[in-house]
Parts: C-alpha cells; sequence; structure tokens
C-alpha cells in the first residue's frame, strides 16, 4: 500500500492505494480510501497514522506541541513612582504611619495616603481614577493587595480625624527643611488638573 494524490476538477485527492494481481498476473492499482483534499488534510490523519505504527510495533510519532501563544500586556510605571517613593521615605513622611496606628483602622491608611499623593503628583484623578491608575503602575513598598474606593474614602476620614497629629507631624518634618522661624504655614487644597 502506499499514499497517492490524485486530481479531479482541479482539486487534489489524497488516497490510500494498494497494489494487487488480477487473473492474468498483471499488476494492478484499486483505491482502498480516500482520506480527503490535500488541502484539508492535518494533525487529523495523525491517529490514523499512530495505530498503524503501533500494530507494526514500531514507536508511534511524537505529539507536536501546541504552538506558543503570544500576549502582550502593556508594562506598569515604575520610575516615577519609585521615586518619589523613596522621596516620601526620606523626607520622613512615613512617620504618619505611627499616627494612624494608635486607631483602630484594619487598612494601612499611611499607605492609601501615599498612594492618592503619588498619584496626584503623576497623574490627578478622582478617587475612582486612583482606582484605575494603580493598575497601570508598579507601587515599591504597598502594602494593601487590592484597594477599593470604599478605603480611600476611609483613609481621608482619617486624615481629617487626626488633623492635628497630622499637622504636627508634618511640621516636624518640613521645619527643618526651611532655614527660617516658622509661624504659618499655607496649603491649597484644590484639584490639580493637567
Amino acid at each position: 500500500m502506499h499514499v497517492k494524490l490524485t486530481t479531479s476538477g482541479g482539486r487534489r485527492y489524497v488516497q490510500l492505494v494498494e497494489s494487487y494481481r488480477d487473473e492474468a498476473g498483471r499488476v494492478k492499482k484499486r483505491t482502498v480510501a480516500t482520506l480527503g483534499r490535500a488541502e484539508q488534510v492535518d494533525g487529523s490523519l495523525d491517529a490514523v497514522i499512530n495505530g498503524l505504527l503501533k500494530i507494526t510495533g514500531r514507536e508511534p510519532m511524537a505529539a507536536k506541541p501546541p504552538a506558543p501563544t503570544l500576549s502582550f500586556e502593556s508594562a506598569r510605571a515604575l520610575g516615577n513612582v519609585w521615586a518619589l517613593t523613596e522621596l516620601w521615605k526620606s523626607l520622613g513622611f512615613s512617620e504618619l504611619r505611627r499616627v494612624f496606628r494608635r486607631t483602630r483602622r484594619t487598612t494601612d491608611v499611611e499607605a492609601l495616603i501615599r498612594l492618592m499623593v503619588l498619584n496626584r503628583l503623576c497623574d490627578p484623578e478622582s478617587k475612582l481614577g486612583v482606582l484605575r491608575w494603580v493598575q497601570t503602575v508598579a507601587l515599591p513598598d504597598f502594602g494593601p493587595k487590592a484597594v477599593t474606593h470604599q478605603q480611600l474614602l476611609r483613609s481621608l476620614d482619617a486624615l481629617m480625624d487626626h488633623q492635628d497629629e497630622v499637622d504636627a507631624v508634618v511640621a516636624g518634618l518640613l521645619r527643618p527643611l526651611i532655614d527660617q522661624d516658622l509661624s504659618v504655614v499655607f496649603y491649597d487644597l484644590t484639584t490639580i488638573r493637567s
């Protein structure tokens, strides 16, 4: 037996053909099976081929591994948030953690406040915009695994509840940076939009 390609009507077919001798002893060929159009034959015949190899005692063909699929994901921004996180730490704003540690809140308020400050500096957005933005950056030293809108609002509540203590910590951190006597500090809380 052998495989033969035949053409009919402009199409090519794959056939399984065997040779035999007729009563007169002449060699003739007959089609045992038509396996389909040559353009459509794919891995569907692998099972037949492996079955034939197994019957003859040979090793089956090794299955081809599936072709690797490529997927493209956007990279998370790191440079600006890393630099600002290092600045946050070097200025000592991590001391705010002590203020919120004394509260009965279970979330890391200092990390959420830092998140909103970094967002305000990098890509000013609303609180819901912060949730979208946090998916596009790789925040170093950020504790919470997931951030919710409710957590952001509650961290702002904690900031307001402990405003005097926060003001004292921030004033203590900024006083050495200012080379003069500090008596009054004005700060603007209006929305920054680019």
